[in-house]
């Protein structure tokens, strides 16, 4: 279970924002003994090697690099003793642009063993870049990173979360170990390494009781997704579909919702297979589809995923 953060009492920001009040109650839950707090990077790389994770293991991640995340997350996160990880972008920093933490503020969390990773060096569509702006990208944001905090980063956050395949084997050669999207779903060994879900945290995007069902949310470990691309050409709407490989009993309750429509028609093949229908063609941008279903102790098992459809007009990378 990864969660991820913004941008900490701007309330001017609804959708990247988390009320200082909130986080409060947020940090509380977290420690009242029910959860496992760990850094991203050891509970990512048990998840890989196959290694058991105690129950409700939560990794915690702040994207952008936003100064009120220095101000306002990492003071109550260092009370809290609760690890997190932080995702920035290069040339805003070197710029010294405004609302966003500077070199010595993230030489600071470095020290204290906050893990700094990358998101490129201008934040841009990826995507719609090419392969040499890409790696230019994720070359010069490692090499600014490596040079101001001693390490080189070796996990990636997509900006805006827009990742396809092509872009997903960019990071892979880049040297990165994970890359991180911003779609909801729990962390499993099923995932893809380089297309890493996290629960979005934020003003706009529920209230404490959805904190608390997200904290408690259970895989939907899955296999054969179709597409396998996130990156959607033709067909559009795409027919997408997985199998469930738990076994699970079930899984006739699975429901799956659509950013750009709410919820989608879902039709069961056979135990195993989940095929789900959207009603119209997905707009430009990235759309997200959440698939949930009912578990034990009133927990629901969560499986989610993105798709990227290019704006008019925009050259996509090379294949």
């Amino acid at each position: 279970m990864i969660l991820t953060y913004y941008r900490f009492g701007e309330e001017a920001y609804a959708s990247t924002n988390t009320k200082l009040a909130e986080f409060d109650a947020h940090i509380k839950e977290l420690t009242s003994g029910r959860y496992n707090v760990l850094p991203l990077l050891d509970v990512l790389s048990a998840i890989r090697a196959g290694q058991a994770l105690p129950e409700r293991t939560v990794a915690i991640t702040l994207d952008d690099g936003f100064a009120s995340a220095y101000a306002h997350a990492w003071p109550r996160l260092r009370a809290a003793r609760l690890p997190f990880s932080v995702f920035v972008t290069t040339a805003p920093i070197d710029a010294k642009s405004k609302g966003l933490m500077s070199w010595d503020q993230l030489r600071e969390l470095a020290k204290s063993g906050v893990a700094i990773g990358a998101q490129t060096r201008t934040h841009l569509h990826m995507i719609e870049a090419s392969d040499e702006r890409n790696r230019d990208e994720m070359a010069a944001s490692n090499k600014r990173i490596a040079d101001e905090i001693g390490t080189a980063p070796i996990l990636f956050s997509y900006p805006y979360g827009e990742a396809s395949a092509h872009t997903m084997a960019l990071a892979k050669q880049a040297g990165y170990r994970f890359a991180l999207g911003q779609f909801s779903g729990v962390a499993n060994p099923t995932m893809d390494d380089f297309h890493v879900p996290r629960f979005g945290v934020n003003d706009s995007s529920g209230d404490f009781a959805r904190f608390k069902l997200i904290l408690n949310a259970l895989p939907l470990r899955v296999a054969d997704v179709s597409p396998a691309d996130p990156l959607v050409t033709m067909p559009n709407p795409p027919a997408f579909g997985f199998t469930v490989t738990e076994g699970l009993s079930r899984i006739a309750g699975i429901r799956c919702f659509a950013s750009s429509e709410s919820r989608a028609r879902v039709e069961r093949l056979g135990a195993e297979r989940i095929e789900v229908r959207l009603a119209k063609p997905l707009g430009p941008g990235r759309t997200r589809l959440n698939c949930t279903m009912p578990g034990p102790d009133g927990r629901w098992h969560w499986y989610g995923t993105s798709f990227y459809v290019p704006r008019p007009d925009a050259a996509q990378g090379s294949p």
